[in-house]
């Protein structure tokens, strides 16, 4: 099984699993801040070539005991297509409901 096949099973489940005797937990999820790059003399995230063009609706959101695990990326790989990755604890429906919340009452990019 590969690991991104287990990773979103993992999801799912954790998604779908309330346990009988203890009720959902709230998690602060910040924005993974950008950091400036000399040479394109622009605020950057490393989306590890997952998204290929610049776009202020580009974001990462991750962890925060762990800023280094990245939850959800969501960002603009081509004039009218985006991607989004997400990642335990979110689940498919509350990663799609961030990304489409992005485009703040938008239907087309700016």
């Amino acid at each position: 099984m590969s690991k991104s096949h287990f990773g979103h099973e993992m999801i799912m489940r954790a998604c779908f699993q309330n346990g009988k005797t203890k009720p959902w937990k709230t998690i602060e999820l910040p924005n993974k801040a950008p950091v400036w790059n000399d040479d394109t003399q622009s605020c950057v995230l490393n989306s590890h070539g997952r998204v290929t063009q610049a776009s202020v609706k580009n974001f990462q959101i991750v962890h925060k005991n762990d800023p280094d695990y990245v939850v959800m990326q969501f960002g603009r790989v081509a004039d009218d297509v985006c991607t989004l990755d997400y990642n335990y604890p979110l689940c498919a429906l509350q990663a799609l409901a961030i990304g489409l919340s992005s485009f703040d009452n938008k239907l087309v990019w700016e």
